[in-house]
């Protein structure tokens, strides 16, 4: 009985899309693969909603995956793909050469055809992250924290003053010593690192280039192997607070989490936790899924386990054909959700307002319910009702 009662509940529809998991996220850590030279895999995202300064309202923000360092360079406005584009020539690309990977996220600027035929042309490889995951883009996400609180402490009382700042919060961040290296990001990716302030002594001698291409490799690998025992150790810490992923196949229905979707309804704490089932098309790593959506959502149909939740069919205690088949998903439209109407039944008055009784596409009688005359959407409806029932409440007087 047990047994029986759990599958039950599991396949109850209601339950599945109106109850909040109370385990832990699905899916371990799976870390990005570690560069093995500074500046050829880097992180890019923007610093937006600031205050005017000097003209600019906002900062791109570049980060190098292997050495940590970072570029910021301040904006007037938003940017296209192309001076995006412009931007990391001028200002990564002549001085580092060119990179093999740049993630980001799924703004406007890096998913236009621009971008992909900027990054197809120089042989750099593009990799968005997950819709409703920024954890992808960590690095970078987290240097944008840094960055943030440098500039708060030194502009919280004259905020119109941030973008003179901003060259300091980036030789700030270049100069801390990283846990993940355990250097510096000047010295990971010059050598040396650059004095806070000038040094009076003597120069010494300018040593020769092969020894300073040994010392630079001699860093290097001393950097890649730290990032690879740092990747470790946020690996474990990490996978303690996460649970094993479940296994989908190609096929298999899941629910999928509205924790950041807008649903449009009046009550965030009354909507449903999850919509669906969607089906798996395809299985893009060990922790993505890509779901075939409806047209009438538009959001990008990959996502990360941890927002799904697998789907169980229904068990019903009708035996009558078709008792066990899915009600159909509600479509989406500017206002909200909407429901085909099937049959209009009846007409009735309630509180000044003419009300329809509703017979649901793809649901039973016990769904049967009344609906204010403005909420059905087609006005054939009343006329194809009103015109087989003339003995019913109409929204016009009759002669």
């Amino acid at each position: 009985m047990a047994a029986d009662i759990k599958r039950y509940v599991q396949g109850c529809r209601e339950c599945a899309m109106s109850k909040t998991p109370r385990h832990l996220p699905s899916g371990k850590l799976l870390p990005l693969p570690v560069p093995n030279r500074p500046w050829s895999h880097l992180g890019v995202d923007f610093i937006t909603d600031l205050s005017v300064s000097g003209g600019c309202i906002r900062v791109l923000v570049i980060v190098d995956r292997f050495s940590k360092s970072c570029w910021l360079v301040s904006l007037p406005g938003p940017p296209t793909a192309l001076e995006t584009a412009e931007c990391l020539f001028n200002h990564v690309f002549r001085y580092y050469g060119l990179p093999d990977n740049i993630v980001s996220d799924r703004g406007p600027q890096f998913t236009s055809r621009v971008w992909r035929a900027f990054c197809k042309r120089l042989g750099v490889t593009v990799s968005l992250s997950l819709g409703y995951h920024p954890q992808t883009n960590g690095q970078t996400e987290r240097k944008i924290q840094e960055i943030g609180r440098f500039l708060r402490t030194f502009c919280h009382s004259h905020q119109e003053s941030w973008n003179q700042f901003l060259g300091w919060a980036e030789y700030a961040q270049n100069s801390l010593q990283q846990s993940t290296t355990g250097l510096t990001p000047f010295q990971c990716v010059l050598g040396y690192q650059p004095p806070l302030f000038p040094w009076d002594g003597e120069p010494s001698d300018v040593p020769a280039v092969d020894y300073w291409f040994q010392e630079s490799e001699r860093v290097w690998g001393e950097a890649h192997l730290q990032l690879q025992r740092a990747l470790h150790r946020r690996r474990a810490t990490a996978d303690l607070r996460r649970s094993q992923a479940p296994e989908y196949q190609p096929g298999q229905k899941v629910w999928l989490s509205t924790r950041d979707i807008k649903l449009r309804l009046p009550c965030r704490k009354l909507s449903p936790r999850f919509i669906g089932p969607f089906t798996i098309v395809c299985q893009i790593n060990p922790i993505t899924y890509r779901l075939q959506l409806p047209p009438e959502y538009k959001m990008h149909p990959v996502f990360h386990v941890s927002l799904l939740k697998p789907h169980h069919s229904s068990v019903l205690p009708s035996t009558e054909p078709g008792a066990a088949e899915e009600p159909p998903l509600p479509l989406l439209v500017d206002d909200g959700t909407a429901y085909l109407v099937k049959e209009i039944l009846d007409s009735r008055c309630r509180g000044g307002r003419l009300e329809y009784l509703v017979d649901w596409e793809g649901y039973g009688p016990e769904e049967w319910s009344w609906v204010p005359r403005d909420n059905i959407l087609d006005p054939g409806l009343h006329e194809d009702f009103h015109a087989s029932h003339p003995d019913r409440l109409a929204p016009w007087g009759r002669g």
